[in-house]
């Protein structure tokens, strides 16, 4: 998939329209768009990631996120992109538009160019639209599945967006990864680069399609359960829909009034000339990160109180454990049972048809004598009957039935709270209170500064702040109940599908739709190993690539000796390991060192995936020294992508040598030009080589 043409119309300051044409050839797969500082670069990128995902744009980015929130919420943020010269002259819309050509990512849908228009009105009833066009018009398929989940299905997922936009400098966030939360926002996104979310929810239809066929021989009372069951479980999907809307809204209002309050506590500091207004910013940067870090460890917190009373309980869970340990010998012995016996039967079948001779008597005495013995020695050698010496003080009913890969799990949990949970939990519980006092002694001295002035206006603007605040914690309530609200719908879901697997286990497919059982049982089985299988072959080669990166990209080539990547549930670990064994500690890392480890990581992800997409890169090469910019040059961007478009700042984020190095493989160079603040356009540089002579030009003129 290649981005044909890009069209920008009075976005920000791009004013009327601005198109750029960013095709590119096999062996010329890169774009340069350079400009100065403040002309326009970043803003572009923006505008890519905006047409593509609307509101979702913060998911894509924290910077979006953190834009967002600083302009209250995303109606305020977006709506100040209209261009402030076409805003004069009475424009109320703009818009991008992306055109991409080569595409085969639609099935049965033959496509030469798609194109993406997504407008914003900035007055009027009407906010957004989103227009897509399949070689000039309107598809079914685009109506069928609406246009943002079309974006996300078949031109590229919001999850792994950020894998193909991202700022060269802010890839090392890559390698900073520390909390379980960062760590299964990778995983999830690990996910979706792989594909295996596609089998496991192709596992789960079909389990489902299982369940409803056994549903048919239920009877009259069964039906009716099952029938309540999945009613229950499609009305709390529904409340959960309906919920996280609400949730939505109220945290876009809460945005807004956050931002108010943070301008109207800015205002009183000023006036109450307690602190400077760089002191208030230390202070809000500070309180930002404490409220961060405070909500992460309380989602940690929480998620260790439900193990607490399993930890309580701890000799009861040991039973448990003990108990699905004995089912699991159980059910493997039944089978080695049922085995043996088969093969008894047929190896003394087999004997009684051998001929023997004339002379030799065998009255059915002396074969039933022979039999029973052979039976027993079979069963004696073969190990038979061992279910006799289970412990008989353990009970031997089959209670929990579960899978050796469920035993496995709960081995696994309750290792963790023998070796690891306490120590843990009172880590977590110190940082939480520690930040949670730093964060209450920040309030405080907030306060304080803005009570010191009494003047009308000024105790107006408290009252106004206060109310704000009131309305902001009225807010924040509602959210807390509406997200308890969906926690609860969860729970009625989880537990319904539970209950209606539970029935549907005890019922048999009718006679005439058992083959079609039989298949299905086949294909979830199958499914399961192969997600099993496909899991541990592409971490694998995701280690592989990773490693082959490092030793492409580091000086020091035997400093990273291997790269194991390991996946438990919803949780990745990336560990690197040096010539000794032993894991590096990636913060000891050079700033230089673990851009590396991130660009390794990152192209790796982007060919594991599979993706045929464009991959856009901003700040490149700033902190690189020159032989490691001279890897990125020669090995990274050629190789990334069939189409790789680099923002860089001439001179300071790529040299001239870095430039000629990559020469070979450039298509087309862009500057961006700016006449009055107010407008931007780009200008294609025909002679590519002569990008640096004419960037430097204009430079001399603007001096």
């Amino acid at each position: 998939m290649i981005i044909k043409s890009i069209e920008l119309n009075n976005f920000r300051i791009y004013k009327d329209r601005n198109l750029i044409d960013l095709s590119v050839t096999d062996n010329e797969n890169i774009i340069i768009v350079s400009g100065k500082n403040g002309f326009g670069k970043t803003t572009f990128l923006m505008s890519l990631v905006w047409s593509l995902y609307g509101r979702q744009m913060s998911d894509v980015d924290d910077i979006y996120k953190k834009e967002i929130e600083n302009n209250g919420n995303y109606r305020q943020y977006i709506k100040s992109s209209l261009n402030r010269q076409a805003e004069f002259e009475g424009k109320t819309k703009f818009s991008v538009s992306v055109t991409f050509s080569n595409i085969t990512t639609i099935p049965d849908v033959t496509c030469n160019e798609l194109k993406i228009t997504r407008t914003y009105y900035t007055e009027g009833n009407k906010e957004e639209d989103l227009d897509i066009l399949i070689d000039g018009y309107e598809s079914e398929l685009v109506k069928d599945v609406g246009a943002e989940h079309f974006i996300r299905d078949f031109i590229m997922p919001k999850e792994i967006a950020k894998f193909f936009f991202f700022d060269a400098e802010k890839i090392v966030s890559l390698a900073e990864i520390h909390t379980a939360e960062q760590r299964q926002k990778l995983s999830r996104a690990y996910s979706e680069v792989l594909g295996i979310k596609q089998y496991q929810s192709l596992k789960e239809d079909l389990e489902q399609y299982l369940d409803k066929l056994k549903s048919e021989t239920a009877n009259a009372k069964e039906k009716a359960e099952l029938k309540r069951l999945k009613t229950d479980s499609e009305i709390a999907d529904d409340r959960i829909k309906e919920v996280q809307d609400e949730i939505n809204n109220l945290e876009e209002e809460a945005s807004g009034m956050k931002y108010e309050i943070n301008k109207l506590q800015e205002k009183l500091i000023k006036q109450g000339s307690v602190i400077t207004v760089e002191q208030l910013n230390e202070l809000k940067d500070r309180k930002e990160d404490l409220e961060k870090q405070v909500a992460i460890l309380n989602t940690e917190l929480k998620n260790h109180y439900e193990i607490i009373p399993f930890a309580i309980t701890g000799n009861l869970l040991t039973e448990v454990l003990e108990q699905v340990i004995l089912e699991r010998d159980i059910i493997s012995q039944k089978f080695n049972d049922d085995r043996v016996e088969q093969v008894a039967d047929n190896i003394i079948n087999d004997l009684i048809k051998i001929p023997h001779p004339d002379n030799l008597v065998i009255n059915y005495k002396v074969q039933e004598y022979y039999i029973d013995n052979l039976k027993d020695l079979i069963y004696k050698h073969l190990g038979g009957d061992s279910t006799k010496e289970i412990n008989s003080n353990v009970q031997s009913e089959v209670i929990h039935n579960l899978s050796e890969t469920e035993k496995a799990k709960l081995n696994q949990f309750i290792n963790n709270i023998r070796l690891s949970f306490k120590e843990t939990f009172n880590r977590i519980n110190s940082e939480y209170l520690r930040s949670k006092n730093e964060l209450n002694d920040i309030n405080k001295k907030i306060k304080l500064a803005e009570e010191k002035s009494e003047n009308p206006l000024v105790k107006a603007d408290r009252e106004r702040k206060s109310s704000l605040e009131k309305q902001y914690d009225d807010i924040l309530r509602n959210v807390g109940v509406l997200e308890q609200e969906i926690a609860t719908n969860n729970d009625t879901k989880i537990q319904s599908k539970k209950e209606i697997k539970r029935i549907s286990d005890k019922l048999k497919v009718s006679k005439g739709k058992q083959d079609i059982s039989d298949e299905v049982e086949k294909s979830i089985k199958y499914l399961k190993k192969f997600i099993a299988d496909f899991k541990i072959e592409k971490k694998h080669s995701l280690s592989r690539r990773i490693k082959e990166g490092l030793d492409i990209l580091l000086h020091k080539r035997s400093f990273v000796s291997d790269v194991q990547v390991e996946i438990l549930g919803d949780d990745i670990e990336i560990n690197l390991i040096d010539a000794r064994g032993k894991e590096i500690n990636k913060d000891s890392l050079s700033k230089g060192e673990q851009q590396m480890y991130a660009t390794a990581l990152l192209k790796g992800l982007v060919d594991e995936s599979n993706i045929d997409f464009p991959v856009f890169i901003d700040s490149p090469m700033q902190k690189f020294d020159i032989d490691h910019s001279n890897s990125i040059v020669k090995h990274f961007y050629p190789k990334v992508s069939n189409q790789v478009i680099i923002f860089p700042l001439l001179k300071k984020e790529m040299t001239r040598d870095e430039f000629n190095v990559l020469l070979p493989s450039i298509s087309k160079t862009f500057l961006i030009k700016n006449t009055d603040n107010e407008q931007s356009t780009f200008e294609e540089v025909e002679n590519k080589e002569e990008l640096f002579d004419v960037f430097e030009k204009d430079y001399q003129d603007a001096v």
